[in-house]
């Protein structure tokens, strides 16, 4: 039996992770998946698949939840909150203090102009996912179709996510092919253990919106029910919800305007962490404008904790139990099945990532989104071109070929600032 991963390997490993994880989930579960299961075999390529098959049926940011799972399976629960914890303090820390000054300065051109080199590498990220997972998944005509149709579906909205990935699921246990004979492992925790878990994370979840709504703090309250509510319907990530999130918060709750939410959608794309840190922005400036900077930090907090605690109270209560889940054939069939699902997800979510970078003007279609060709934008296309060439091509490391694109992109906006 192999010696336990050393606590200070996971914390240096996940803080990697999570200072690298630009780019939403294609790029972030590349980027785990290199350094997890290909540099140093920490995990194995089916647990890999397995667990972010497993993910994906959850609610939540399945990339962090896909780290902490990790972090899990290494060290138990501590090494399950250095997974999940590393990978999202980074961007958070970010978020604050963009955050900060957007709400003392607004928008920064330079700023704006460096995370554009940022979104050019994150082309290049995903095209690696894409090649990788797909090299993987892609190992029968049955994968490979059920790929491309998730693809279509989602591109041209003719189904939502949820039913994509439980379509899949469907048709992976009803053509599985594996034999009914194989030993099907125990769960590693008891009944009790699993109550316990539950309460405690349950009760860690609940508690700051019970203390928000006995001292009478209504906005807080209101701010930690609706990002809790999030948390439980986010099925797919933050790209699932955005639209409803967008509506509920502009409309419902008047707390930010359109434009304010799209530049909260902009910093979270651009910044480490997953992309459901866009609530923290959007609690944090909404805290701001409701009643000054204490409020904006304390709505920035709470956003984050009842975004995130309860990613760890659902992976914490059922990863015991994923190992004996995987074991059973139809089961697995089925999470086979929404693994080629999910690279479909992942180029949908790239395809609509280039396409906002690229091009200026987008017309939403029957087919999904076409761009205006006349409104490509040559600076994103060039930059993204150095970034495939130092990233693909010479195999240069991320963190380089970051600081790279970010230079040369600050450049150009400080030399000819009218192309910006």
């Amino acid at each position: 039996m192999s010696a336990p991963t050393p606590l200070s390997d996971l914390i240096r490993v996940f803080g990697r992770i999570g200072c690298l994880s630009f780019g939403g989930p294609a790029a972030q579960i590349s980027l785990m998946h290199r350094e997890l299961v290909d540099d140093r075999q920490w995990l194995s390529e089916k647990q890999f698949l397995g667990a972010l098959s497993f993910c994906m049926l959850l609610p939540g940011p399945e990339a962090m939840q896909l780290a902490t799972y990790s972090g899990w399976r290494l060290r138990g629960v501590p090494g399950g909150l250095i997974g999940g914890g590393l990978f999202v303090l980074p961007g958070a820390l970010t978020i604050a203090l963009l955050g900060a000054l957007y709400i003392a300065f607004g928008s920064l051109p330079l700023v704006a102009a460096a995370f554009l080199g940022v979104q050019a590498t994150v082309v290049a990220i995903v095209l690696q996912a894409l090649a990788r997972l797909g090299a993987k998944v892609l190992t029968s005509k049955k994968n490979i179709a059920i790929s491309i149709a998730a693809f279509f579906a989602l591109y041209t909205g003719l189904l939502p996510f949820p039913a994509v990935i439980f379509l899949a699921a469907l048709l992976g246990a009803v053509t599985r092919s594996e034999p009914e004979s194989a030993p099907v492992p125990p769960p590693v925790t008891s009944t009790s253990r699993l109550l316990r878990t539950v309460l405690l994370w349950g009760a860690l979840w609940v508690a700051p919106i019970v203390l928000c709504y006995a001292l009478g703090y209504t906005f807080l309250t209101d701010i930690a029910l609706f990002f809790s509510k999030l948390a439980v319907v986010t099925f797919g990530g933050a790209y699932a919800v955005l639209a409803y999130m967008v509506q509920a918060v502009v409309q419902d709750h008047g707390w930010l305007d359109t434009s304010q939410m799209m530049d909260a959608l902009g910093l979270a794309e651009t910044t480490p962490g997953p992309l459901i840190l866009v609530t923290q922005f959007t609690g944090q400036l909404a805290g701001y404008l409701e009643g000054g900077w204490r409020m904006a930090i304390a709505a920035s907090i709470l956003t984050l904790w009842v975004t995130f605690v309860p990613c760890f109270l659902w992976i914490f209560a059922a990863a015991p139990y994923v190992e004996t889940l995987l074991a059973q054939p139809r089961l697995t069939a089925a999470l086979q099945s929404i693994s080629a699902a999910v690279l479909g997800v992942i180029a949908n979510l790239s395809l609509w990532f280039a396409l906002h970078l690229l091009f200026g003007t987008l017309h939403e279609t029957g087919f999904g989104l076409l761009p205006e060709l006349d409104s490509l934008r040559t600076v994103p296309l060039a930059l993204t071109g150095l970034a495939a060439l130092l990233f693909l091509w010479l195999r240069q490391s991320l963190l380089r070929t970051l600081l790279v694109l970010s230079c040369v992109a600050t450049g150009l906006a400080l030399v000819v600032p009218m192309v910006f």
